[in-house]
Order: C-alpha cells, then structure tokens, then sequence
C-alpha cells in the first residue's frame, strides 16, 4: 500500500488521542496551564460528565491578544526558553506543562473559546476554535482584572467514536473531581472550587504554604481522620527531599486510593513509587490492607524525566535507587517515632459501639430484697468481685510502725502517669484495662505481645543475620532471559536475606541456599516472585515478606494467648515494655493493639457533659 501524508487536521486529532483521554483530562491540562500563569484562585465549572461543557478560569497572568493565535497552534509554548547555544534542555523541566500541545488538541475535538486579559492591560480578547478550524481574534468581555477563562464544549464532537468509549456522566464528574483533589493537594496556596451540573461540589480556600497550610489543605480533601492520624515526613538525602503525612498503620484502607505522590509538585502514578511505599508499611501491615499518604518528592528538575508519558502521569529518574530507598527509610524512620501511637479513629469507632441503657435492670427477687434490706455485706462484693477489696496502686503510701501520719518521703511515682497507664483488670483473660491519667486503655493482650516478641526476634535477625539452608541438590529455576539478569543483578541483596543464587546459563538461576526460617519451601516458586516484584517495584520483597511472615507466625504462637490469666506485675510489665517498643500500636497485621477512651468522652456517655 502507497504511504500517504496525512492532513494536518487528522494528525491534530490523533495528537489529541493521546493527550485528552477523556474529559478530567482536558481539566488536567487546563488547571496545570493556570497553574503555570502563576493563578491563586481557579475555578472548574462541567456539565454532562464534562462532555457537554468544561470551564476553567483563573485569575493568573493572562494572554495577550497577539498570543491567542499561538496558543492554538501546536507545539507552541511559553514554558521552554533556548540557552545561550540556542538549544531546548528538555531534561530540565521546571512547569506543569512544556510541549504545547493541550490547547491545540483539545480545539482539534471540540469547540474551544479562550477568553483573557493579561496583566497590566486594559482590554480583553477572545479566540475560538472549533473542531481545529481557528477563528479569529475578536475583542471580549472579561469580569476579573486579569487572568483567563477556557471554555470547552462538545468534548470529542469531532470524534464521535471517542464518545462510544466514555463512562456515565457520574464516573466521568468523579474523574473530573479526582483530578482537581489531586492538583489542589500539590498546591496548598490556590484556591479551588468546582461546580458539577450547577452545584457546588468543592471548596477548597487557598491556604499558607507549609506543613500547617498543607496538612490543612490535606484534611479537607482526606478528610479529618486522616489530618488526625498523619505523622509528618520530612527527609532529605544526597539533594532529594521527602516531604508530606503518611498515615499511622492502624490508619489503613483496602486499596491504594488514598495514596498521592507527587514529584516536583507534578501529580504522578510511579510503580517504582508505589513498590517503595509498600515496601516501607510491608512489616506493618497485611498484604490486603494499604497506608493512607501524601509524599512530596522535590529535587532538581535535571535529576527526573517528566517527558516520558503523553499524559505526563509518569516520571523516571536518574538514581531511582536513591529515591527508592530515601521513601522507605525516611517512612520507617517516621513509623518509628510514632512509639506505640496508635489511630484516634479506633477510639472513635470503639465510643460508637457504646449505646446508653435507658431501661433500669431487672434485679432477681433476692438481690433486690437483699439490697432493701440494708445493702450486700461488703465479704459478698469482695467474693463476687475478686480484686475489689484489694489495696489500689494509687493508695499505696509508706507508712512507719505505730504512727498515724505518713512519714515525709519522696513521692511516689504513680503508674497512671505512664501513657498507657496502671493495669486495673484483666477482662474475659484476654483484655488488660489500665487506667491513665485522663482515661481508660483497653489492651489486646495477644496481639500486644505478638509485636513485642516480632519485634526482638526482628533485631535478633538483624544482629545474627539470616540462617541458611543448604540444598541438598541445588534446583534450577527457567525464567526469561531479562528476569534472570535482574534477579541475578540482586544476588548481594539476596544472600544478605539467607537466599543464594548464582547465574546458570541464559535465562536459568542456581538456588543452593534458602533462609532456614522458611523450613521446607518452594525455591523456584520463591524466585519467581522475586522477579515479578523486581519487574513491578524494583524490590525482592517477595523473600522479606515469607521471611515476615514466618517471623510473624513465630511470635504469634509464643506470645501469651487470649485466655490466660495474668498477674497484675505481668499486665504492667506488659503495659510498659509497649512503651518502649516502636510500632507496638498495632499488631503485625495492621490491627491495633489497645484502645484508649478519654475521660471526657466517657462522661458524655453518662450525660456528664
């Protein structure tokens, strides 16, 4: 077949394919635009999922009359200047956006009008395109001072096969929204809004910029619970800095929607982002839960490639394992210095589950007539009761034989003040309730010592290092010839793990060694995990989690089971080895290990306050 050119029309449209997929994609490119104009209040109007119209205006710097016509016109931009040898450094993209190619896109698949007054001008302007046919530019009404405002109407008009590929309206209004949260949340200092069919769907007021302002702008789109159960990150290594919140282990949800990344204030989905994310919360969390986060990567722009997707959503960078580890590391560090914190919105759902009674009880008869007659013998309550007429820790002071008063001594230290307070009771021998200062804890005595007995079997891995196990004969694992020279690539970090690999042939792996913790187990199987993780997160953290888990699995047979009986020395002893032990907030699996009720809100229970 004869090779044709094809009109400049049809390649506008296979151009806007690749970069308006849908309508939150034409808002993404139109809100980024804003941003670069350098606006502080953007406002997002869609009707019809965004099909039938999208609005976006700004109050940024404008455009001049004589720039309308090149705005439309392809690969036409104000964002990449030449240096002093006249060439375009791609490689140090510094905006939102650099290949002018939105506008122009958008215009060539449907009706287009931008309307703007630049800065310092009097009179404002208006050009329309319409199925890329550019009209021309005509003077316009403008309510602001300056700024622009971008009208799109009939999204893919000109593309009707385009149409057959979109969703409901509402799925297409819940991208729309999507987006704009996304870009909000890397712009803490602009305020947005968006108005979905008419009505006010988000309000988001511009905030001060820094950590207060960001975690302000982060509970408004997260919600509140997230704002209370978010721990600060802020790490640097080597000229790259890891900024943001990320959220407490027992603050977890079922899927990874919840986590943001973003890279040079750019919104991305980065799998090698995503890998070292996991990679951080791997020994907190089940396989099925995932952590709530914000993570801001800054760096200099000539050490990341945003120019590597039509849509910009992904970035590569030059020494991913740099960024890579600086997120596990930097997260871990964090993690660690939450203690035993563990999330309020346990305690919250834990006050939920309370109903007041306001029915009284129903007495038997002879309780009843024994408490008319005078009251139960204070033996009978202490027999029905065990414990009661024990002496309280917050009674105990030292007296001396054969005086009344108290000796003068140096106080004693009362066991509420710790922060999980002094152990009152065991309930059901399987729950400690210890009293603090302002509340009551309730610990899970199980899952409480689960973590304490991971974590010391944890640092005695790490000092020991990881025991191997020979194989009797070594086993050959196929795999394709790329996969091989990956894991192979990793064998040093392997071996540190108690795994011993050696490269055998193309495309083939010698196993001769295996942890001795994973008993029997299937090395081929094991490796091949290892390289669908290497293929997908750049990590072998298939061989960390089996040896987590085995270690898991270990302590979770050698802690105290539910059901046993404690002492109140042993309820304390546990009580405070969790305040000293990093991450005993939640068990191994991400649930949490105690739940603290303030005093307050058990006397709202009661109609106190």
């Amino acid at each position: 077949m004869p090779i044709r050119r094809l009109p400049p029309e049809m390649i506008n449209r296979i151009a806007a394919g690749e970069v308006v997929e849908r309508p939150a994609s034409a808002v993404k490119e139109l809100v980024e635009n804003a941003l670069d104009a350098g606006a502080f209040e953007i406002q997002v109007q869609a009707d019809g999922g965004g099909l039938t119209r999208i609005l976006v205006a700004d109050d940024g710097n404008g455009l001049a009359a004589d720039q309308l016509p090149l705005a439309v016109e392809r690969h036409a931009t104000s964002k990449l200047n030449p240096g002093a040898d006249g060439e375009y450094d791609l490689l140090r993209i510094a905006t939102m956006g650099f290949r002018g190619e939105a506008l122009p896109s958008i215009g060539s698949v449907a009706r287009l009008s931008i309307t703007s007054r630049a800065k310092g001008l009097a009179d404002a302007h208006a050009i329309l395109v319409e199925g890329g046919a550019v009209g021309a530019v005509a003077p316009a009404g403008f309510p602001g001072p300056h700024g622009a405002r971008v009208e799109v109407r009939d999204l893919f008009y000109a593309t009707p096969a385009r149409l057959k590929f979109m969703k409901t309206e509402r799925s297409e209004s819940q991208a729309i929204g999507e987006e704009l949260k996304r870009q909000a949340m890397a712009n803490e200092a602009v305020g947005f809004t968006l108005d979905i069919d008419g009505r006010r769907t988000l309000r988001l007021p511009a905030e001060a910029r820094g950590d207060e302002g960001r975690l302000a702008r982060l509970g408004a789109v997260m919600g509140r619970d997230f704002a209370d159960n978010a721990l600060l990150i802020d790490h640097e290594r080597e000229g790259v800095r890891l900024t943001g919140y990320a959220g407490l282990p027992t603050y977890n949800r079922g899927n990874a929607a919840h986590q943001y990344l973003f890279v040079n204030g750019r919104p991305v989905r980065d799998r090698l982002l995503q890998g070292a994310l996991r990679g951080a919360y791997a020994d907190f969390l089940a396989r099925d839960r995932h952590p709530a986060c914000a993570l801001y990567i800054e760096l200099d722009a000539g050490l990341v490639d945003v120019n590597v997707h039509p849509a910009k959503a992904e970035v590569r960078f030059r020494d991913p394992g740099l960024v890579r580890g600086l997120i596990v590391s930097g997260l871990r560090h964090s993690l660690a210095g939450a203690g035993h914190r563990a999330s309020t919105t346990v305690s919250m759902a834990a006050l939920g589950g309370f109903r007041p009674n306001t029915m009284p009880p129903q007495p038997s008869g002879a309780g009843f007539s024994a408490w008319r007659q005078g009251g139960w013998p204070a033996a009978a309550l202490a027999q029905a009761i065990p414990g009661l007429s024990d002496v309280s820790a917050r009674a105990e002071f030292a007296y001396e034989p054969g005086v009344s008063e108290p000796a003068t001594a140096a106080p004693v230290f009362d066991p509420v003040d710790f922060p999980l307070g002094a152990a009152r009771a065991q309930v059901h021998e399987t729950y400690i309730v210890a009293q603090t200062r302002d509340g009551v804890v309730i610990v899970d005595q199980h899952a409480a010592h689960e973590r304490l007995v991971y974590e010391r079997m944890k640092g005695e891995l790490a000092e020991g290092g990881v025991a191997r196990q020979a194989l009797l004969l070594p086993e050959v694992v196929e795999l394709d010839p790329a996969e091989a020279d990956r894991v192979v690539a990793r064998a040093d970090e392997l071996a540190a793990l108690g795994l011993i690999i050696e490269p055998f042939g193309p495309g083939a792996i010698l196993v001769r060694e295996v942890p001795a913790l994973l008993g029997e187990t299937d090395a081929a199987g094991l490796v091949r995990d290892i390289a669908d993780d290497l293929a997908e997160h750049g990590q072998a953290l298939a061989l960390k989690e089996r040896l987590q888990d085995v270690c898991s699995t270990m302590a979770c047979h050698g802690s105290v089971r539910a059901g046993r009986r404690l002492t109140a020395p042993e309820m304390n002893a546990l009580l405070r080895q969790m305040e000293a032990t990093p991450h005993s907030g939640q068990c191994n699996h991400g649930r949490p290990t105690y739940v603290e009720l303030k005093l307050a809100d058990i006397e709202r229970l009661f109609g106190r306050r």
